[in-house]
């Protein structure tokens, strides 16, 4: 509805008259108003009813508690990581700040359902032409003061298919901003694993290079007396050597590590490494996770709620597109006062107003309109598309992940023996050495052995840990999809005061 109200009138009761009869007439068209376009409904997607990797018992079909799945590895420090993050990080705070983008906007769009008031106002010293038809050739003063309005009759549903648009954004958005608060917690969890991760495979790495010490002793002091070779002491040197060049690359990337965990936090680098300095044990995952059922993820991926508000949006904006090809009603209005002085400004006389409604339509644009209405059609195809895309590809990833889980334990498992095995062949390789049973060659291959296999079984209790993470991530743990979410604004006067 458009009305355009143009002046300040020295007579109250015109005022009241042209307000009340803009009323009256918005009350008897606006309740006839249709929208065009499709009315949105939630698409339906099928979805498995158990995961395939289900049948394992350490995956537990019961509901998940993602919401601080952070917990289950009971670590203090991982927690009071996370929450920091929440507070400082940059990404999460962009992500805010567009959902303040996004609720302005929602008011930009909304305004266009309240009238539209100008005051316009002037005073002009002005001459006519003495050549044109008129030949006057007059001098004179215009001063003019008045309220101009407009309200355009949403007939058709332009204005209410756009406000649909713009919520359905807004509330993308947020969805948006738990999509990086998912990300966010994940990328805090993995990084601080992989900390103690190189953590553990330094104090591995260290350990082995101080049983490497100890046969090397032995070797320089049995050649001492004639009973090894001098290969044997350059063998043991290599080995040692090659253990201790392991450990400069090891703690170059526990440093990139901890500034990145700082840089996740908001913080500069080196600001962790007080606190995370010191090693402390992996993160253990517990023995049984609850993964919940597919149908849990259209309400617990934010991705795909994201994405289903995407949908949203790109529908009602076919209808924005459909309204083109219908005419555009308006009320509009002026009411002023107009004379050429100041004195004679606010008598009687120099009262103006007008009202009344005025149409436009477009009824030629070259096919331009039709032609929009199909952008807006494959867009809402596309939307669709991205959709559907985006279940399949949280389906992928958490199977991706359990699979990825399950066989990191099988692994680590297999591990666990082998370490096992290779302490106890080291130090019989060393025994019957020292009695001259066994040459040299076995107790370098069972160091080498030694040294290889507890690397890969500090590096395999790390990546479970992180494939556990990788679980919660697939299926949206971070954040409580249930809690009450903040409603869009429904005027524009709402939308300015949040």
């Amino acid at each position: 509805m458009h009305l355009r109200t143009r002046g300040l009138s020295p007579s109250s009761g015109i005022v009241v008259i042209f307000l009340a009869g803009l009323g009256l007439l918005a009350s008897l068209v606006l309740p006839g108003c249709m929208k065009v376009g499709p009315d949105y409904k939630p698409p339906k997607t099928e979805v498995p009813a158990a995961w395939q990797q289900s049948t394992d018992p350490a995956l537990a079909r019961r509901e998940a508690d993602l919401t601080k799945w952070w917990t289950v590895f009971n670590d203090p420090q991982l927690t009071v990581l996370i929450k920091r993050a929440h507070t400082g990080n940059l990404d999460f705070k962009v992500a805010v700040a567009r959902v303040k983008e996004a609720r302005a906007q929602l008011g930009v769009v909304l305004g266009a359902e309240l009238p539209s008031v100008n005051v316009p106002a002037s005073a002009v010293r002005q001459q006519t032409s003495e050549n044109d038809l008129a030949g006057a050739g007059i001098t004179g003063n215009n001063i003019s003061l008045g309220l101009e309005a407009s309200w355009e009759i949403d007939l058709f549903g332009r204005v209410r298919r756009s406000v649909e648009a713009a919520q359905a954004d807004f509330q993308a958005s947020q969805e948006d901003r738990a999509g990086v608060m998912v990300s966010l917690y994940s990328q805090v969890a993995q990084t601080y694993l992989v900390v103690r991760t190189l953590q553990a495979r330094i104090s591995a790495t260290s350990e082995n290079i101080e049983s490497q010490k100890g046969v090397l002793k032995l070797t320089q002091s049995r050649f001492k007396w004639g009973l090894a070779t001098d290969l044997d002491v350059s063998q043991a040197q290599t080995v040692l050597g090659s253990s201790q060049a392991q450990l400069p690359p090891l703690k170059s990337d526990l440093n990139q590590s901890l500034n990145t965990l700082a840089l996740l936090l908001g913080l500069s680098p080196g600001s962790l490494d007080p606190e995370l300095t010191r090693p402390r044990p992996i993160p253990v995952p517990p023995l049984r996770v609850a993964v919940g059922v597919p149908a849990d993820l259209m309400r617990q991926r934010p991705d795909i709620r994201r994405t289903e508000r995407q949908l949203a949006a790109a529908s009602a904006r076919i209808g924005v597109a459909t309204a083109d090809l219908y005419p555009r009603f308006s009320l509009i209005g002026s009411l002023g006062t107009a004379a050429t002085t100041g004195g004679n400004l606010f008598n009687g006389g120099s009262t103006v107003f007008s009202i009344g409604p005025s149409m436009s339509w477009n009824i030629f644009a070259g096919g331009s309109i039709r032609s929009q209405i199909k952008v807006e059609d494959a867009r809402t195809e596309q939307a669709l598309l991205t959709y559907e895309k985006t279940v399949l590809s949280a389906l992928k990833e958490v199977e991706d992940s359990m699979v990825a889980f399950q066989q990191e334990k099988l692994r680590q498992k297999a591990l666990k023996k082998t370490v096992t095995a290779s302490r106890r062949a080291l130090k019989l390789a060393v025994r019957l050495y020292k009695e001259g049973l066994q040459d040299f060659q076995r107790v370098l291959d069972a160091q080498r052995n030694l040294f290889d296999y507890d690397n890969q079984l500090a590096a395999s209790r790390g990546q479970a840990a992180i494939n556990l993470v990788n679980i919660y991530t697939a299926l949206g743990g971070g954040w409580d999809p249930v809690a009450k979410r903040e409603t869009p604004p429904n005027n524009a006067l709402e939308a300015a005061s949040r």
